[in-house]
């Protein structure tokens, strides 16, 4: 099991697509570089719930929102 800083573990990083239009996605890449799971939110609600997925399954996504940006 891993130890993930907190501080890397809360970093959340805006998507490179990202606008500014208030349709953005975060991922936190210190927890996925410590743990190999990637955690991604909705920027607009910094405070929900977010998703834990492989980086198989992040992958995906990215290739998903590229193809239907």
């Amino acid at each position: 099991m891993s130890i993930v800083p907190a501080q890397e573990a809360l970093r959340w990083a805006k998507s490179t697509y990202s606008a500014g239009e208030g349709q953005c996605l975060e991922w936190a890449p210190g927890h996925a570089a410590f743990t190999g799971q990637v955690l991604v939110r909705d920027s607009k609600t910094p405070h929900a719930p977010y998703l834990t997925l492989t980086p198989e399954s992040f992958a995906g996504l990215v290739s998903l929102a590229k193809a239907h940006g």
